[in-house]
């Protein structure tokens, strides 16, 4: 090789790093742009120099990291802003419903010390308003939040399928590039990177380098989104269990679309969307619909204890929403709910929690599931009445009772939400100021152990006036009423929802001995009873007296503040706190997550910059040193074209 094509491969190797550095220094605020270097080697062995390589300066397992690292700080910064938004509210001292509750019962307390008094009836009937408007807003602005979170979800996943497509088109038109020269652009190669970034920042993925060329996307769970050229599109849908629900899904190879498991999308804005809605929404607003309905079941049951100023017994002072039920899409029996209420007996199971109810063979007790954590209801905590010849069933646990209508077939499944939307429907119901029930319906005095006392509506009425119903409880069970003194004797008592006959000359029960914690109803009164150790305990029970200055069933009803009517282990108040401190501290602990994963995101981010970013300092001295390079390279060209000229001077 001659000086004058040893100076031309330098010179077009000087102009080749040259090129490549002013594109760094045009591209340093460029999104995804990896540095890139010019890769010289000696010429062929004739000399010179030539280009091997405009080289990428990418780390594969680095980007993983980050792309990782991303992914969860995304997450954690959506749950934050939305958790954010709750805490904030529960929080606020003079909207939150502490406040309202202790107003409303410290109206009860004026009650009972004037309970004839008009300004007191009009002031719990004014505070029973405001807490109830309260409830409502709160559920209003839970379910606000959740109709918000359908909408984004539909939105990111709209976002995530513009991706995929795009990922598929640069892995085809990378494939055509690298056929056409053997290498792919580092262009198309910065922005499928990129891509695969943004697309970390939207939800977890996996990313499977084939022949380390084509990129594959999966989800966690191998469901594929992009696959060499081709790609998969996610469709938001109705949850299958729930039509208010949205979540994602994809088509099957049938056509068919299939909802994704909830909790395999992970990671990003749409995976901290999903986490926040069932960690701590559906929870938040569970536990406010629990709250409304422990606290109207119970007042409403002690107020049917009590006396209006009418004489007439007290009605139900609060209205509530009933638990929902919804029929799973893929359900292939004829089965659905057609009624569902709440157990007031049995409250005090209601838990904030929502159920899959699951049939088995016909006839046999569903199977119910616990969807907070997964476990199962103790069967003997479920009662199951199944009636073949009219395909009906009556299914009880949890402080709610479910009516299905038609046969379930085997695997059919059902959504339960019992207190979700309860707090939606609460509303004081009384207008009347004189319906309020202060005074007590029901007198009791014995020895007898009772406790859980309810009123049915019409509770007493069979009971002659001036008498009362007395009873006799033997240590071995026997159940007795007595027939002397004039006693009331009623036809039938149920005992544990069974009906049984009371003989009316000896006043005896037939049937089992009545054990200790059965559930006697009298006349439309129910109460729990206990055996005596020995010996006979002894109950009369019959009307009450009561006149515009009783103020016995306020004073009942003021008691309720302290007894445990959330779930049988809190009272409002306790519940409510509870509440207010379990978002408060899912809160910090979500801030300081999100805080340990950005440092560690942006050290990451550190050391891909200091493997791909441009560096303006380094690039401006490279510059220099191109130039110089150019400079000299055209230095030996034109000592090569002096050499040649001397060359045809001797011949002159």
């Amino acid at each position: 090789m001659s000086i004058l094509s040893i100076g031309l491969s330098g010179l077009n190797a000087a102009q080749n790093a040259l090129n490549t550095t002013s594109n760094n220094i045009s591209n340093v605020y460029t999104p995804g742009y990896n540095r890139e270097l010019t890769i010289l080697g000696q010429g062929r062995a004739a000399g010179g120099v030539q280009v091997n390589d405009i080289q990428r300066q990418f780390d594969q397992y680095v980007a993983s990291q980050l792309n990782a690292a991303t992914s969860s700080s995304s997450a954690l910064s959506t749950y934050k802003n939305q958790i954010s938004q709750i805490d904030n509210l529960l929080a606020d001292r003079d909207a939150g419903l502490a406040p309202l509750m202790q107003n409303f019962f410290s109206s009860l307390e004026d009650l009972a010390g004037a309970p004839s008094d008009p300004a007191a009836r009009q002031g719990l009937l004014g505070t029973a308003d405001t807490l109830t408007s309260q409830f409502r807003a709160f559920d209003g602005y839970l379910q606000d939040m959740q109709e918000g979170i359908n909408g984004q979800i539909q939105d990111e996943v709209t976002q995530i399928n513009n991706m995929t497509e795009q990922l598929a088109t640069l892995n085809r038109e990378i494939a055509l590039a690298r056929a056409r020269s053997g290498d792919a652009p580092n262009s198309l190669l910065n922005q499928r990177d990129q891509l695969v970034h943004e697309l970390s920042e939207r939800m977890d993925i996996r990313v499977n380098i084939q022949d380390g060329k084509t990129y594959n996307i999966s989800l966690p769970n191998g469901q594929p989104l992009v696959s060499g050229t081709n790609h998969y599109r996610m469709e938001a849908m109705d949850a299958p269990y729930d039509p208010q629900r949205t979540v994602v899904g994809y088509r099957d190879s049938g056509g068919n679309l299939v909802a994704i498991p909830e909790d395999t999308i992970k990671g990003g804005t749409l995976g901290g969307l999903m986490t926040f809605r069932s960690e701590t929404l559906d929870k938040t607003q569970n536990q406010i619909g629990q709250l409304a309905i422990s606290m109207a079941v119970g007042f409403n049951e002690q107020h049917r204890l009590g006396v209006d100023l009418d004489g007439e017994q007290g009605g139900d002072f609060f209205s509530i929403g009933k638990p929902q039920a919804y029929s799973h899409v893929r359900n292939t029996g004829d089965a659905e709910v057609t009624a569902t209420d709440f157990d007031a007996a049995n409250i005090d199971k209601l838990r904030a929690t929502d159920y899959t109810v699951r049939f088995g063979d016909p006839g046999d007790p569903p199977q119910v599931i616990r969807k907070d954590n997964g476990q199962a209801v103790p069967a003997e905590e479920i009662e199951w009445e199944w009636d073949g010849d009219e395909n009906e069933g009556v299914l009880s646990f949890g402080g709610i009772t479910l009516t299905f209508e038609g046969a379930p077939s085997p695997g059919d499944r059902f959504e339960v939400q019992p207190v979700r939307r309860a707090a939606a429907s609460m509303e004081s119901t009384i207008s009347d100021l004189d319906k309020i029930a202060a005074g007590s319906l029901v007198a009791i005095d014995g020895d007898m152990a009772t406790s859980g006392m309810r009123a049915e509506e019409g509770a007493l009425s069979g009971l002659p006036s001036g008498t009362a119903y007395e009873l006799s409880l033997d240590s071995d069970g026997t159940l007795t009423f007595s027939t002397e003194d004039g006693a009331a004797i009623p036809a039938t008592i149920i005992v544990d929802g069974e009906t049984r006959t009371v003989d009316p000359g000896t006043g005896q029960i037939g049937g089992d001995p009545v054990a200790s914690g059965a559930i006697l109803t009298v006349d439309g009164v129910s109460f729990e009873v206990n055996r005596p150790e020995a010996g006979t305990a002894t109950l009369t029970l019959g009307a009450a007296e009561s006149g515009t200055g009783d103020n016995r069933n306020a004073l009942a009803l003021q008691d309720l503040q302290d007894r445990s009517l959330v779930g049988g282990r809190a009272t409002l108040s306790q519940a409510y706190g509870g509440m207010v401190s379990d978002v408060g501290n899912r809160t910090n602990i979500v801030q300081v997550n999100l805080d340990a994963r950005e440092g560690l995101t942006a050290q990451l981010k550190a050391v891909q910059q200091s493997e791909s970013g441009v560096n303006l300092d380094e690039e401006a001295a490279n510059l220099i040193r191109y130039q110089q390079f150019y400079m000299a390279n055209a230095r030996v060209i034109d000592t090569a074209s002096t050499v040649f000229d001397t060359i045809l001077g001797l011949r002159n």
